[in-house]
């Protein structure tokens, strides 16, 4: 199968740098996937998960805040805020976090501090998503 450089790059780290066969990304309008010899793009990373094959067929996944993903001419960058293995997930750290953003929303904000809770709340949702753990 035809693979393509694909880098993987959170605030923290560069998650994962080198070839993929396809990787799939969760978008504005759902999820989406990136193939070998892609047409050019950008577009906008969602909080998620993101997985990709790497070659040999090994599926690897990232839980991921948003973000940006550029392809072009069979290289694709994906930059978020954060990005992690499910096996690294404190789930009970991304507990607390779930219910201080919910109290947060329950507070008067300004709109720009409203966005911000909204984000960490998506954020804390997806880590116990994708750590096994249920959400309260």
């Amino acid at each position: 199968m035809n693979t393509f450089s694909l880098k993987i790059t959170a605030c923290n780290r560069v998650f994962y740098d080198g070839e993929c066969e396809i990787v799939i990304f969760p978008g504005y309008d759902g999820e989406m996937a990136v193939m070998a010899n892609h047409e050019q793009m950008t577009a906008s990373v969602e909080t998620g998960e993101i997985r990709f094959r790497i070659p040999g067929g090994t599926w690897l996944e990232a839980i991921n805040s948003m973000g940006l993903i550029t392809v072009d001419h069979n290289k694709v960058d994906i930059l978020v805020y954060s990005a992690e293995k499910p096996e690294e997930i404190d789930a009970f750290r991304a507990e607390a976090a779930l219910e201080r953003a919910k109290e947060q929303l329950q507070e008067k904000q300004s709109i720009m501090e409203y966005h911000i809770s909204r984000a960490s709340l998506s954020r804390a949702m997806a880590r116990l998503k994708y750590s096994g753990r249920e959400i309260h």
